[in-house]
């Protein structure tokens, strides 16, 4: 069993100047541990997607009318306010499950050893999209359900999916320079399925704001489009995303491609297929509910295997690292200086 040293005076200083490094001198995470808390993140983040969706397709958007209080005389749902209310209000706590995951991520990656800096900034970068999309979120309940706010909400969200991804392979490679698995022209081709995926998701925001759910049962302002034109958009944009990504993969095949990135196609491919069958079901079964709120759980991970072809076309090398032995001690000068 491991004795755990006496705290000083100077030690509760320097905890209180920086607890991240306060932490990181005292322990250090395995890289599994590591991994797992920008999985964990990465998991939340689309958690969160999936139950903002819930709230729209329950028509409780509006179940808390008031932000950052649940009504202006209570900061909690209250009996009057029904299951909308919380529903709702279950949605705000849960953002706290996802700073908290954020937050782990942001420790696991300052306490690792070597110090890696880019996996911090990438846990802080997730840090403030979600403080930038609580605040979003409270405006969009302050003017009432705005379909271009509510696009905007899940844009960030997807932005942050795509920051937590991006985390989530760093903690799986070194901090070497990229190097490319395969040639430009391919490298290109994908860009263009990124592009791709990007308006497609875009577009899909549109057919939700020109759409029947309106996230509240009171009148709800949609965008004035025709919702089945764009829907018919919509579905042409997932078949060029499709036929990019059998496209992509047969040159990979040609080029005789290493199987990392084979392999994160083919999951694209297949991802993609599921993908399409729930939008056409639920296209011509009106819309139902439970069908709408999968094929939202499906653009999260649609985006997410897109990353990941994205990030497969490289690899990144362990890089070496030398610090100074005291740079992980509990009253070193770097222990007060933000990291």
């Amino acid at each position: 069993m491991v004795r755990v040293p006496n705290l000083t005076r100077a030690d509760a200083l320097s905890a209180a100047r920086n607890p991240l490094a306060f932490i990181a001198a005292r322990w250090t995470p395995t890289p599994r541990t590591v991994q797992r808390a920008a999985l964990a993140a990465l998991v939340m983040s689309v958690v969160i997607v999936v139950t903002g969706g819930a709230v729209r397709l329950t028509g409780s958007g509006l179940g808390c009318p008031t932000w950052p209080k649940c009504t202006d005389d209570s900061l909690t749902t209250t009996g009057a306010m029904g299951v909308h209310g919380v529903i709702e209000f279950g949605n705000r706590m849960l953002t706290y499950v996802l700073c908290a995951a954020v937050g782990w991520a942001i420790i696991a990656a300052r306490s690792e050893k070597p110090y890696r800096r880019s996996l911090t900034r990438l846990g802080w970068a997730q840090f403030w999209i979600v403080m930038s999309n609580a605040i979003l979120g409270g405006i969009v309940v302050l003017v009432g359900l705005n379909p271009y706010t509510v696009a905007a909400h899940f844009l960030l969200s997807s932005g942050l999916i795509a920051v937590a991804t991006v985390m989530w392979q760093r903690t799986r490679e070194g901090d070497g320079q990229p190097r490319p698995l395969v040639g430009q022209p391919v490298r290109q081709m994908v860009w263009f399925l990124v592009a791709a995926a990007v308006l497609l998701i875009a577009v899909g925001t549109v057919v939700t704001g020109s759409g029947p759910h309106a996230g509240d049962s009171s009148e709800v302002e949609r965008m004035p489009l025709d919702w089945e034109t764009v829907s018919k958009l919509h579905a042409v944009l997932a078949w060029i995303v499709v036929t990019l990504t059998f496209a992509l993969w047969f040159v990979l095949k040609a080029v005789d491609a290493p199987q990392g990135p084979l392999h994160r196609t083919r999951d694209l491919f297949l991802v993609l297929l599921s993908q399409g069958v729930i939008g056409y079901v639920q296209y011509f079964t009106n819309l139902p509910e439970f069908l709408v709120g999968l094929h939202m759980l499906g653009s999260g991970l649609v985006w997410i295997a897109v990353l990941r072809v994205l990030l497969a076309m490289r690899e990144r090398p362990d890089a070496e690292v030398e610090l100074p032995d005291q740079a992980y001690a509990a009253t070193s000068p770097s222990i007060a200086g933000p990291r």
